[in-house]
């Protein structure tokens, strides 16, 4: 009997939470490769190019002083408006940025994976990868912001929790990958789901204290607000980093599991949508 040495062995997946590390790791090429395409093409045949970056969190940020500082007359708890906006829409980016590329995956890469065979993990992992360095660029605008607000003498001060800061990041990238491949899985079916979760995206972010600090809510309201997993987060950062918000610890652990719930729900439901999301799409 002739003795054969494979050096790939296509078998099927028997577990639920079947994560092939291993071709993760082999595929860290394609990878790369994904993470530069990312950040390259999206403003490759712009006039601003990667400058895109620093103007959308300013611009927005403007609106934000504009109609909730401005018209709307919502506290910031005493911080600086200019400041306490851009905290919130530096992490709120990053979460829709994140979200978006984990929701769309099958649909938009239909046409690779019906052609080639790779771990399909690789492009919402990569996506977070990119994202993060524009965000990586972002917080550096942040930085700027605020250190020129405290020589100005603002009443900010950064404190010990700022240690949090890459557990909150991971936090929030993990929810938003987690909730897009559950999207993905479903918009695989159907479609018209993408149109209600664009729409609802927007609608969550009031319901998360991205343009208010929680006190400032209605007292009826607070307890709903603080059910939501990236509530915690997003106190966290504005207590660590201006010395507003709240550092809730109880907050941080549910948010914690509540990740880990979706997470290994998200990755069952996308493994099984996988095999046969090509009769679908």
């Amino acid at each position: 009997m002739q003795d054969k040495n494979w050096t790939i062995e296509i078998k099927p997946k028997k577990k639920l939470l079947d994560i092939d590390i291993k071709n993760l790791w082999r595929y860290r090429d394609l990878f790369n490769m994904y993470i530069k395409r990312d950040i390259i093409t999206v403003y490759k045949q712009t006039i601003l190019g990667p400058l895109w970056f620093i103007v959308q969190p300013v611009m927005t940020t403007i609106i934000y002083m504009f109609v909730f500082g401005g018209l709307a007359g919502i506290s910031t708890d005493g911080m600086p408006q200019p400041l306490f906006y851009m905290a919130g829409v530096l992490l709120w980016n990053y979460f829709t940025a994140a979200f978006g590329v984990s929701s769309n995956v099958f649909v938009a890469n239909a046409g690779i994976f019906g052609k080639v065979y790779f771990p399909r993990l690789i492009v919402p992992l990569s996506g977070l990868t990119s994202n993060l360095i524009k965000f990586g660029i972002q917080l550096l605008l942040f930085i700027a912001v605020y250190i020129y607000f405290y020589i100005q003498g603002a009443p900010i001060l950064i404190n010990w929790s700022i240690i949090l800061f890459p557990f909150l990041i991971f936090l929030i990238a993990f929810h938003a990958m987690s909730w897009g491949l559950i999207i993905s899985a479903l918009t695989t079916k159907y479609r018209d789901l993408t149109q209600l979760v664009s729409f609802g995206i927007q609608l969550f972010m009031y319901a998360t204290p991205v343009i208010y600090p929680l006190s400032a809510a209605p007292e009826k309201y607070r307890d709903i607000i603080a059910l939501n997993p990236l509530t915690p987060i997003f106190e966290t950062f504005k207590y660590s980093c201006m010395g507003c918000g709240s550092l809730d610890w109880t907050g941080l652990i549910y948010s914690t599991i509540f990740m880990c719930i979706t997470l290994c729900v998200s990755v069952i439901i996308f493994s099984r949508t996988e095999r046969n999301f090509m009769d679908t799409v």
